[in-house]
């Protein structure tokens, strides 16, 4: 098991262009924060 250091296991995974597009975009953005949102206050509504 004698591993070499600073290969590429060692690293994280660099993400994908669709990954850094779906991060950048505002419209994905929003609806993600209106889904979470959603989530939130169906949790409030049943823990009241």
């Amino acid at each position: 098991m004698n591993k070499s250091p600073y290969q590429q296991a060692y690293y994280a995974p660099n993400p994908t262009a669709f990954t850094l597009y779906m991060r950048r975009s505002l419209p994905w953005q929003g609806l993600r924060f209106l889904a979470i949102n959603l989530k939130m206050l169906k949790l409030i509504a049943r823990s009241h």
